[in-house]
């Protein structure tokens, strides 16, 4: 046990050693991000929609967005296959089997965007644009029946968009997290 205690240290003085060699350039290998690097990378939403981007989509665009998109992994209508299923779950959560969907599970609007902005589709993510992004996010809403077929969605109106477990979370204790 000792020994396999001090292959641990010895790794992990390796490896400290290799990242503050590598920090201080002295391989040469890499270079600091620049401004517009980091600019791009720097696009999170959080629960309150504040940094949502311009734009504005409808249900009915995002009809379209998500069969061309979305549905060959998620379903015709969001009822899952090889990708998660997206509708559905009422009132499971607290079940043997809950069904954590966008409707069920998900506490709050803008963080939808933000994902489908981030990670989807799962071949080419970030690869919709703004208006895509706000059709198909308010096309899943609709079919989870959080937002009317007429809708039209964009900053201010998916902020305004309360999700049926906003309230099922429980606060994080920890003292050290805001």
């Amino acid at each position: 046990m000792a020994i396999r205690r001090l292959e641990v240290a010895a790794a992990a003085l390796l490896v400290a050693s290799v990242s503050s060699a590598w920090a201080d350039g002295r391989y040469g290998l890499g270079r600091p991000a620049s401004e517009a690097e980091i600019a791009a990378w720097d696009i999170d939403v959080d629960r309150d929609g504040r940094k949502l981007p311009a734009g504005s989509g409808s249900v009915a665009h995002g009809r379209e967005v998500f069969a061309a998109q979305c549905a060959s992994c998620h379903g015709q209508a969001g009822e899952g296959g090889v990708g998660d299923k997206l509708v559905g779950g009422n009132d499971t959560l607290t079940s043997a089997k809950p069904v954590k969907t966008i409707g069920s599970y998900w506490p709050y609007a803008p963080t939808v965007f933000d994902y489908v902005r981030r990670a989807m589709p799962m071949n080419a993510p970030q690869s919709l644009g703004n208006d895509d992004i706000y059709a198909v996010v308010g096309y899943l809403l609709n079919l989870n029946g959080l937002v009317a077929d007429d809708a039209v969605l964009d900053a201010r109106s998916l902020s305004t968009v309360r999700m049926p477990n906003r309230d099922g979370f429980v606060a994080d204790p920890r003292p050290d997290v805001p």
